[in-house]
């Protein structure tokens, strides 16, 4: 446990301190566990000091109650720095996905000393842009029309992630196992649901293409969420960036694309 400035956050470590830091951001409303402890343990064996931490409003971490956060999506942001902080890293490569991914993107832009290289994973771009980008897939919008849709049980989770997953198959035992983990171990579980309603906070950014941060993009070709149309373009629009595309991979990291994803961000952070 660390304390953000009055905050509490829950955070693990894999690995030895005396490798390079790479610190882990997850998506909306996801729990450190949603990286998957295997999966850090694989970046750890390739010579990286990885840590993941809970949101708020995730696991173990401050909670608030359901639909009143107490804290903008710049907090986010700002506890990532702080996350850092508590492990005494002064720089660290950093990898987002989804949600995760855009806060990356505002880390690198709000503190730019703090991040040695990105990986940005099943996101778009954080700040606005004039690019006209593809909505999500029919059968996710779909999803989103359904009675299915708005729980915050397990089994709604369990549901929602068979269409994020995309159109490989899905392991609904190993999914359903997370999502119940996740339940049990939070402080509150309905309070995840705080990220959907969060202000944006008043910060000013420029845009993407002011990054400096050596970056990878990590894409599926299959993503219902934001189409691999969003992944090219933020790797076009970074510069320098370069893009790796998982073929009929969808939103999720699951575990057939851990290795190459492992690899690639070994690759890319050494």
């Amino acid at each position: 446990m660390i304390d953000a400035g009055g905050v509490e956050l829950c955070t693990e470590a894999f690995g030895d301190r005396a490798d390079p830091p790479l610190l882990l951001i997850m998506g909306v409303s996801a729990s450190m566990l949603w990286w998957d402890e295997e999966f850090c343990r694989k970046l750890a064996g390739g010579g990286r000091f990885v840590i993941r931490y809970d949101h708020r409003d995730t696991g173990r971490s401050v909670t608030y109650e359901p639909g009143k956060p107490g804290y903008t999506s710049g907090d986010l942001v700002s506890d990532a720095a702080a996350v850092l902080d508590g492990y005494g890293i002064a720089r660290a490569h950093v990898v987002g996905i989804s949600m995760g991914g855009a806060l990356a993107q505002l880390l690198a832009l709000d503190y730019p000393d703090r991040v040695e290289s990105l990986v940005l994973m099943s996101t778009t771009f954080a700040v606005p842009t004039g690019q006209d980008l593809p909505g999500m897939g029919e059968e996710y919008a779909r999803y989103l029309e359904t009675a299915e849709h708005g729980g915050s049980g397990p089994d709604a989770v369990v549901a929602e992630s068979r269409v994020l997953a995309g159109p490989r198959p899905f392991d609904e035992a190993e999914f359903r196992d997370l999502a119940r983990r996740d339940a049990e171990r939070a402080r509150n579980y309905a309070s995840a649901a705080n990220h959907a309603v969060l202000p944006d906070g008043s910060r000013s950014r420029g845009p993407v293409a002011s990054i400096a941060a050596p970056t990878l993009v990590i894409h599926g070709t299959a993503d219902p969420l934001f189409p691999v149309e969003h992944g090219r373009a933020l790797a076009e629009e970074i510069p320098g960036a370069r893009i790796v595309t998982l073929p009929e991979a969808g939103h999720l990291l699951v575990r057939a694309d851990w290795e190459p994803v492992a690899q690639a961000i070994l690759d890319h952070t050494s």
